[in-house]
């Protein structure tokens, strides 16, 4: 069962290779959220500051039966913080807001601030290695287990890579059927960083791919399941998001193999281009395609 599941990172961890990604799930009701995911078996959360859940997903985790140390949670130090300073505060009030000892891994959300991202050539070179400390320290300090990246490109990770104490554990990206960027999960995976795919769905948009209906029809599943399954086969950690626990519980449900044929056929769907209303969010832009 996937959800008994999980890969070893770089510092001889274990992360669950399914995740419960909580974006856009309000401060509200993202505790019952967890709840729900955590009786179904998810032991893997993720969230971040710019989320605005931290608080609901903390009662989650608290009040979910399970003990903490059986439960992984992901936060990102949100693309605004570019001083060590300023990192290591957020890391602090993420804690505080969460009512946690500890964060099980802490990711810079992106090497720009959202309003640059692809907007700027700035890749933030000097401040990234300064938040980098930042959370090292928070490492050292007890604070959090693990450190990652997200929507880092090769030049951003080499940068990291040149001035560090600790590897990065993964670097979450966006990745999905008609959209893999098998060049960079490739250079990751040579540098020893486990990648984590965020919006394996597209946002919703592949379920409208006629294509990758076809391709779900065949195997007898949704375009969901074969959506998250492409990604687990590419060895990769999968978030998908949702509240609904019905979704949840099939979402897990990936008794199903993908043939190396149909995997290179999906490697080469044609590209979604557009996310609807998501499509306003900046890394849909461009430059992580």
């Amino acid at each position: 069962m996937i959800l008994k599941e999980a890969y070893k990172m770089n510092n001889g961890l274990d992360i669950p290779k399914l995740a419960l990604g909580t974006w856009f799930i309000d401060d509200d009701k993202v505790a019952e959220a967890i709840r729900e995911a955590i009786k179904i078996g998810y032991r893997h959360i993720d969230t971040a500051q710019a989320y605005g859940n931290e608080r609901g997903v903390g009662e989650g985790v608290r009040t979910c039966g399970v003990s903490r140390d059986k439960i992984f949670i992901t936060s990102k130090v949100a693309a605004e913080h570019k001083t060590y300073e300023s990192a290591a505060n957020s890391i602090d009030e993420t804690l505080n807001k969460m009512k946690l000892d500890y964060i099980d891994m802490m990711i810079i959300h992106s090497p720009q601030p959202w309003a640059e991202v692809n907007q700027s050539d700035n890749r933030y070179f000097a401040e990234n290695r300064q938040v980098w400390k930042a959370m090292e320290d928070a490492v050292e300090a007890g604070k959090v287990r693990t450190i990652g990246i997200s929507n880092f490109l090769e030049d951003d990770v080499d940068n990291i890579l040149s001035d560090c104490k600790i590897r990065p554990a993964v670097n979450q990206i966006l990745a999905h059927i008609s959209n893999t960027p098998l060049k960079l999960i490739d250079y990751c995976k040579n540098k020893g960083i486990l990648v984590e795919a965020y919006s394996p769905i597209a946002h919703g948009e592949a379920l409208k791919n006629k294509s990758i209906k076809e391709m779900a029809d065949k195997y007898n599943v949704s375009i969901a399941q074969l959506c998250i399954k492409y990604d687990l086969q590419l060895g990769m950690v999968v978030l998908p998001k949702t509240s609904n626990p019905g979704h949840m519980k099939s979402n897990a449900d990936l008794d199903f193999t993908i043939s190396n044929e149909d995997m290179e056929t999906l490697k080469h769907i044609d590209h979604i281009k557009d996310y609807g209303e998501h499509s306003v969010f900046p890394v849909f832009g461009g430059k992580l395609t």
